[in-house]
Protein backbone atom coordinates (compact mmCIF):
# COMPACT_ATOMS: atom_id res chain seq x y z
CA UNK A 1 0.00 0.00 0.00
CA UNK A 2 1.39 3.42 -0.93
CA UNK A 3 1.78 6.26 1.59
CA UNK A 4 -1.49 8.14 1.79
CA UNK A 5 -3.62 5.13 0.87
CA UNK A 6 -5.67 3.38 3.52
CA UNK A 7 -7.83 0.30 3.21
CA UNK A 8 -9.58 1.34 6.43
CA UNK A 9 -10.66 4.80 5.31
CA UNK A 10 -14.27 5.26 6.34
CA UNK A 11 -16.45 7.50 4.21
CA UNK A 12 -20.13 8.11 3.62
CA UNK A 13 -20.45 9.17 -0.03
CA UNK A 14 -24.25 9.24 0.14
CA UNK A 15 -24.11 12.66 1.79
CA UNK A 16 -22.48 14.11 -1.32
CA UNK A 17 -24.90 12.53 -3.78
CA UNK A 18 -27.31 14.80 -5.59
CA UNK A 19 -24.74 17.61 -5.66
CA UNK A 20 -22.11 18.05 -8.36
CA UNK A 21 -19.21 18.43 -5.93
CA UNK A 22 -15.83 19.55 -7.27
CA UNK A 23 -12.78 19.55 -4.99
CA UNK A 24 -10.05 22.11 -5.69
CA UNK A 25 -6.78 21.42 -3.93
CA UNK A 26 -4.40 24.39 -4.02
CA UNK A 27 -0.80 24.51 -2.89
CA UNK A 28 0.47 26.97 -0.36
CA UNK A 29 3.23 28.33 -2.59
CA UNK A 30 0.70 30.17 -4.75
CA UNK A 31 -1.21 31.81 -1.91
CA UNK A 32 1.12 34.81 -1.65
CA UNK A 33 0.18 35.75 -5.22
CA UNK A 34 -2.81 38.11 -5.36
CA UNK A 35 -3.31 37.35 -9.06
CA UNK A 36 -3.52 33.63 -8.28
CA UNK A 37 -6.08 34.21 -5.53
CA UNK A 38 -8.16 36.38 -7.84
CA UNK A 39 -8.02 33.68 -10.51
CA UNK A 40 -9.03 31.05 -7.95
CA UNK A 41 -12.11 33.04 -7.00
CA UNK A 42 -13.06 33.44 -10.66
CA UNK A 43 -12.67 29.69 -11.21
CA UNK A 44 -14.92 28.97 -8.23
CA UNK A 45 -17.50 31.47 -9.49
CA UNK A 46 -17.45 29.75 -12.87
CA UNK A 47 -18.01 26.35 -11.27
CA UNK A 48 -20.93 27.71 -9.25
CA UNK A 49 -22.42 29.28 -12.37
CA UNK A 50 -22.26 25.84 -14.02
CA UNK A 51 -24.22 24.30 -11.14
CA UNK A 52 -21.22 22.79 -9.35
CA UNK A 53 -20.57 22.84 -5.59
CA UNK A 54 -16.87 23.63 -5.05
CA UNK A 55 -14.84 22.78 -1.96
CA UNK A 56 -11.32 24.20 -1.54
CA UNK A 57 -8.56 22.32 0.30
CA UNK A 58 -5.25 24.16 0.72
CA UNK A 59 -1.69 23.61 1.81
CA UNK A 60 0.84 25.95 3.36
CA UNK A 61 3.93 25.53 1.21
CA UNK A 62 6.89 27.81 1.73
CA UNK A 63 5.13 29.91 4.38
CA UNK A 64 5.37 27.05 6.87
CA UNK A 65 9.06 26.62 6.05
CA UNK A 66 9.66 30.37 6.42
CA UNK A 67 8.12 30.40 9.91
CA UNK A 68 10.04 27.24 10.87
CA UNK A 69 13.31 28.92 9.94
CA UNK A 70 12.40 32.05 11.93
CA UNK A 71 12.06 29.80 14.99
CA UNK A 72 15.29 27.93 14.31
CA UNK A 73 13.56 24.80 13.01
CA UNK A 74 14.86 23.00 9.94
CA UNK A 75 12.21 22.00 7.34
CA UNK A 76 12.58 18.34 6.31
CA UNK A 77 10.65 16.23 3.80
CA UNK A 78 10.34 12.54 2.96
CA UNK A 79 8.87 11.87 -0.50
CA UNK A 80 7.22 15.28 -0.49
CA UNK A 81 5.75 14.81 3.01
CA UNK A 82 6.72 17.35 5.68
CA UNK A 83 8.42 15.85 8.74
CA UNK A 84 6.52 17.39 11.67
CA UNK A 85 7.82 17.33 15.24
CA UNK A 86 5.77 18.94 18.03
CA UNK A 87 7.28 22.40 17.52
CA UNK A 88 6.80 22.21 13.76
CA UNK A 89 3.21 21.10 14.28
CA UNK A 90 2.48 24.28 16.22
CA UNK A 91 3.88 26.28 13.31
CA UNK A 92 1.91 24.28 10.74
CA UNK A 93 -1.36 24.69 12.62
CA UNK A 94 -0.91 28.44 13.05
CA UNK A 95 0.01 28.95 9.40
CA UNK A 96 -2.49 26.55 7.83
CA UNK A 97 -5.58 27.01 9.99
CA UNK A 98 -4.90 30.67 10.70
CA UNK A 99 -2.87 32.78 8.30
CA UNK A 100 -3.34 30.88 5.03
CA UNK A 101 -6.93 29.79 5.61
CA UNK A 102 -8.16 33.29 6.39
CA UNK A 103 -6.19 34.78 3.52
CA UNK A 104 -8.19 32.60 1.11
CA UNK A 105 -11.52 33.20 2.83
CA UNK A 106 -10.92 36.95 2.85
CA UNK A 107 -10.34 36.91 -0.91
CA UNK A 108 -13.62 35.06 -1.50
CA UNK A 109 -15.59 37.39 0.75
CA UNK A 110 -14.07 40.45 -0.92
CA UNK A 111 -15.33 39.09 -4.27
CA UNK A 112 -18.85 38.48 -2.91
CA UNK A 113 -18.47 34.70 -2.64
CA UNK A 114 -19.74 33.21 0.61
CA UNK A 115 -16.98 31.13 2.20
CA UNK A 116 -16.15 29.72 5.62
CA UNK A 117 -12.70 28.53 6.69
CA UNK A 118 -12.37 25.34 8.72
CA UNK A 119 -9.81 22.63 9.38
CA UNK A 120 -10.18 18.88 9.58
CA UNK A 121 -10.44 19.31 13.35
CA UNK A 122 -13.66 21.36 13.19
CA UNK A 123 -16.75 19.29 13.93
CA UNK A 124 -14.56 16.18 13.67
CA UNK A 125 -14.52 16.43 9.89
CA UNK A 126 -11.28 14.50 9.34
CA UNK A 127 -9.98 11.88 11.78
CA UNK A 128 -6.51 10.42 11.32
CA UNK A 129 -3.97 7.97 12.67
CA UNK A 130 -0.22 8.48 12.75
CA UNK A 131 1.33 7.81 9.36
CA UNK A 132 4.24 5.38 9.24
CA UNK A 133 6.66 5.77 6.34
CA UNK A 134 9.30 3.18 5.35
CA UNK A 135 11.91 5.89 4.79
CA UNK A 136 11.72 7.40 8.27
CA UNK A 137 9.61 8.79 11.12
CA UNK A 138 7.40 11.67 9.94
CA UNK A 139 6.50 12.76 13.49
CA UNK A 140 3.01 14.16 14.01
CA UNK A 141 1.85 13.46 10.47
CA UNK A 142 -1.52 11.79 10.07
CA UNK A 143 -3.09 9.36 7.62
CA UNK A 144 -6.81 9.87 7.02
CA UNK A 145 -9.04 7.20 8.57
CA UNK A 146 -12.49 8.77 8.63
CA UNK A 147 -14.27 11.68 6.96
CA UNK A 148 -17.53 13.06 8.35
CA UNK A 149 -19.28 14.93 5.55
CA UNK A 150 -22.03 16.45 7.70
CA UNK A 151 -20.60 19.94 8.14
CA UNK A 152 -19.44 20.14 4.52
CA UNK A 153 -22.87 19.12 3.24
CA UNK A 154 -24.54 21.72 5.45
CA UNK A 155 -22.27 24.46 4.10
CA UNK A 156 -22.81 23.44 0.48
CA UNK A 157 -26.57 23.37 0.96
CA UNK A 158 -26.30 27.00 2.09
CA UNK A 159 -24.23 27.85 -1.02
CA UNK A 160 -21.16 28.47 1.13
CA UNK A 161 -17.73 27.42 -0.11
CA UNK A 162 -15.85 25.39 2.53
CA UNK A 163 -12.16 26.34 2.64
CA UNK A 164 -10.33 23.55 4.44
CA UNK A 165 -6.98 23.51 6.21
CA UNK A 166 -5.57 19.94 6.33
CA UNK A 167 -4.79 20.01 10.06
CA UNK A 168 -6.84 17.11 11.43
CA UNK A 169 -7.61 15.30 14.68
CA UNK A 170 -6.19 12.01 15.97
CA UNK A 171 -8.79 9.27 16.14
CA UNK A 172 -7.28 7.72 19.28
CA UNK A 173 -5.36 10.48 21.06
CA UNK A 174 -7.44 13.56 20.15
CA UNK A 175 -4.32 15.53 19.20
CA UNK A 176 -3.79 17.72 16.16
CA UNK A 177 -1.91 16.20 13.23
CA UNK A 178 -0.39 17.69 10.13
CA UNK A 179 -1.80 15.91 7.09
CA UNK A 180 -0.65 16.33 3.53
CA UNK A 181 -3.30 18.47 1.85
CA UNK A 182 -3.29 16.23 -1.23
CA UNK A 183 -4.30 13.27 0.93
CA UNK A 184 -7.05 15.26 2.65
CA UNK A 185 -8.41 16.46 -0.69
CA UNK A 186 -8.54 12.91 -2.06
CA UNK A 187 -10.27 11.57 1.05
CA UNK A 188 -12.88 14.34 1.06
CA UNK A 189 -13.48 13.86 -2.66
CA UNK A 190 -14.20 10.17 -2.10
CA UNK A 191 -16.40 10.87 0.92
CA UNK A 192 -18.44 13.51 -0.87
CA UNK A 193 -18.85 11.45 -4.03
CA UNK A 194 -17.18 14.26 -5.97
CA UNK A 195 -17.47 14.31 -9.75
CA UNK A 196 -14.01 15.84 -10.05
CA UNK A 197 -10.87 16.37 -7.98
CA UNK A 198 -8.49 19.01 -9.30
CA UNK A 199 -4.97 19.41 -7.93
CA UNK A 200 -4.06 23.00 -8.81
CA UNK A 201 -0.28 23.23 -9.07
CA UNK A 202 2.22 25.80 -10.35
CA UNK A 203 2.89 23.59 -13.38
CA UNK A 204 0.42 22.66 -16.15
CA UNK A 205 0.44 18.96 -15.27
CA UNK A 206 2.77 15.99 -14.70
CA UNK A 207 5.91 16.74 -16.70
CA UNK A 208 7.90 13.84 -18.15
CA UNK A 209 10.95 14.87 -20.18
CA UNK A 210 9.63 18.43 -20.14
CA UNK A 211 6.24 17.56 -21.66
CA UNK A 212 2.82 17.39 -20.03
CA UNK A 213 1.47 13.84 -19.90
CA UNK A 214 -2.25 14.00 -20.69
CA UNK A 215 -3.17 10.62 -19.22
CA UNK A 216 -1.37 8.48 -16.65
CA UNK A 217 -2.13 5.10 -15.07
CA UNK A 218 -1.44 3.99 -11.51
CA UNK A 219 1.33 1.66 -12.69
CA UNK A 220 2.96 4.44 -14.69
CA UNK A 221 2.84 6.71 -11.64
CA UNK A 222 4.82 4.25 -9.54
CA UNK A 223 7.28 3.50 -12.34
CA UNK A 224 8.04 7.18 -12.84
CA UNK A 225 8.29 7.77 -9.07
CA UNK A 226 10.77 4.87 -8.75
CA UNK A 227 12.95 6.15 -11.58
CA UNK A 228 12.78 9.75 -10.31
CA UNK A 229 10.85 11.26 -13.21
CA UNK A 230 8.13 12.18 -10.69
CA UNK A 231 9.60 13.54 -7.46
CA UNK A 232 9.19 15.95 -4.57
CA UNK A 233 5.77 17.47 -3.99
CA UNK A 234 4.36 15.86 -7.15
CA UNK A 235 4.62 12.39 -5.54
CA UNK A 236 1.75 12.80 -3.03
CA UNK A 237 -0.32 14.54 -5.73
CA UNK A 238 -0.22 11.68 -8.20
CA UNK A 239 -0.66 9.03 -5.51
CA UNK A 240 -3.61 10.91 -4.04
CA UNK A 241 -5.17 11.31 -7.48
CA UNK A 242 -4.85 7.57 -8.12
CA UNK A 243 -6.28 6.80 -4.68
CA UNK A 244 -9.27 9.08 -5.29
CA UNK A 245 -10.13 7.43 -8.61
CA UNK A 246 -9.84 3.99 -7.02
CA UNK A 247 -12.31 5.13 -4.36
CA UNK A 248 -14.91 6.20 -6.88
CA UNK A 249 -14.12 9.83 -7.75
CA UNK A 250 -15.15 10.20 -11.39
CA UNK A 251 -12.17 12.26 -12.50
CA UNK A 252 -8.87 13.38 -10.94
CA UNK A 253 -6.70 15.96 -12.69
CA UNK A 254 -3.38 17.67 -11.97
CA UNK A 255 -3.11 21.07 -13.64
CA UNK A 256 -2.46 24.77 -13.09
CA UNK A 257 -5.08 27.46 -12.55
CA UNK A 258 -5.45 28.12 -16.28
CA UNK A 259 -6.16 24.44 -16.84
CA UNK A 260 -9.07 24.41 -14.37
CA UNK A 261 -11.37 26.12 -16.85
CA UNK A 262 -9.70 24.79 -20.00
CA UNK A 263 -9.78 21.07 -19.12
CA UNK A 264 -5.99 20.96 -19.31
CA UNK A 265 -3.46 19.05 -17.28
CA UNK A 266 -2.84 15.39 -16.50
CA UNK A 267 -5.76 13.06 -15.86
CA UNK A 268 -5.61 9.75 -14.03
CA UNK A 269 -6.80 6.93 -16.28
CA UNK A 270 -7.70 3.36 -15.45
CA UNK A 271 -6.17 1.60 -18.42
CA UNK A 272 -2.67 1.18 -19.74
CA UNK A 273 -1.38 3.99 -21.88
CA UNK A 274 -0.91 7.71 -21.51
CA UNK A 275 0.26 10.17 -24.09
CA UNK A 276 2.10 13.46 -23.96
CA UNK A 277 1.02 16.59 -25.72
Amino acid sequence: MNPGESDTLSVNPKQGKGRHVVILKIGGNELDDDAFLFGLVQAVKSLQKDGKSPIVVHGGGKTIADFQKRLGLEPRFIEGLRVTDVESLDVAEMVLSGLMNKRIVRQFVNEDVRAIGISGVDDGTVFVEKMWHPQGDLGRVGEVQDVDTGLLTTLLEADIVPVISPISIGAFDGLSYNVNADHVAAAIAAAMGAIKLIFVSNVPGVLIAGRVVRGITADQCEEWITEGSISGGMVPKVRSAVDAVRRGVTQAVITNLAGVQEDGGTGIIGTAGGSSQ
